[in-house]
C-alpha cells in the first residue's frame, strides 16, 4: 500500500532544512508554535500580492529573525523601506521581542513550486481554462531549467457538478529518491463554484548529502607486556656422601 508523504518532511535532515529554527521547552513550545503561525499569517495577509514562496523563522534569546523569500522584493520593501519597517514594527508588537526582517529575491520564480501553485490558483480564479494553465506552467518551468515538473488540480473543475482530479507532468519527478531535490508547493483557488486545490512538484536534480562524521570509538586499550620470567637458580654443590 502506498502512503502519501510530504516531499520536504521526507528529506528533512538529509538535503532539506527546517523552516523554523529554534528550541522550546515543554512550557514554551506551544506558545512559540502559535507565535510562528501568527507571524506567517500576518505576513501573507499583508503581502498577498508579493509572490512570497516561503518564510523562515529563527529565534535567539531576545530576537526573532524572519527571512522572506519573494519574487517581488520591491513590493515587500516599499518606497524607501516604509513597508518593511511597518511590517517589522507590527511583528514586534505581535511577538513582544525585537524582530529582524531579511528579504531574499527569487530570481527564477518559474521553477519555484509554491509560486507555480499560486500562479495556477490565481488563473483559476480569473476563470482561465485549467488545462491551459497547467500546460503553460509546466512548459515555463521546463524552459527555465527544471528537470521535471508535475502539477495537479482537484475540485469542481470548469464548474462541473462532480469533482475530479487532473494533472500534467513532464520530465522526471522521483519522489522516492532521498537525494532528489524536489520542491513542493500548494495553493487554494476560491472560485464561485467552490474551492479548487492546486499542488506542484518541481525536480531540480540530485544533491549529494553531506558526509556523516565517523563516530569516535573508545580509545584503544594498551595491553601491558607480560612480566619477564624469574631468573634461573644457579646449580648448588653436590651434598657430601655418607653421614657423620
Amino acid at each position: 500500500m502506498g502512503h502519501k508523504t510530504h516531499p520536504t518532511g521526507f528529506r528533512l535532515g538529509i538535503i532539506k532544512q527546517w523552516s523554523a529554527k529554534w528550541y522550546g521547552s515543554d512550557r514554551t513550545y506551544r506558545v512559540l508554535v502559535k507565535e510562528d503561525l501568527a507571524i506567517r499569517r500576518a505576513i501573507r495577509e499583508r503581502l498577498r500580492d508579493a509572490a512570497i514562496s516561503r518564510i523562515e523563522i529563527e529565534r535567539s534569546t531576545n530576537q526573532v529573525t524572519v527571512t522572506i523569500h519573494t519574487a517581488k522584493p520591491g513590493v515587500v520593501i516599499g518606497k524607501g523601506g516604509a513597508k518593511v519597517e511597518e511590517l517589522r514594527q507590527r511583528l514586534g508588537r505581535t511577538t513582544g521581542k525585537a524582530v529582524k526582517v531579511n528579504i531574499f529575491e527569487i530570481r527564477y520564480p518559474e521553477v519555484d513550486a509554491a509560486l507555480i501553485a499560486e500562479s495556477i490558483a490565481q488563473q483559476l480564479e480569473r476563470r482561465v481554462s485549467f488545462r491551459k494553465a497547467l500546460k503553460q506552467s509546466v512548459q515555463r518551468a521546463i524552459k527555465s531549467g527544471a528537470k521535471g515538473v508535475r502539477v495537479m488540480v482537484a475540485g469542481r473543475l470548469g464548474g462541473a457538478e462532480m469533482s475530479r482530479r487532473e494533472w500534467e507532468r513532464e520530465g522526471r519527478v522521483p519522489l522516492h529518491t532521498l537525494r532528489a531535490d524536489i520542491e513542493f508547493g500548494r495553493a487554494v483557488a476560491k472560485t464561485t463554484y467552490g474551492t479548487i486545490g492546486v499542488k506542484a512538484w518541481v525536480y531540480r536534480g540530485d544533491v549529494a548529502p553531506p558526509p556523516r562524521g565517523v563516530a569516535a570509538g573508545p580509545a584503544p586499550r594498551t595491553v601491558a607486556p607480560p612480566p619477564p620470567p624469574p631468573p634461573a637458580l644457579a646449580p648448588t654443590g653436590t651434598p657430601p656422601a655418607g653421614g657423620s
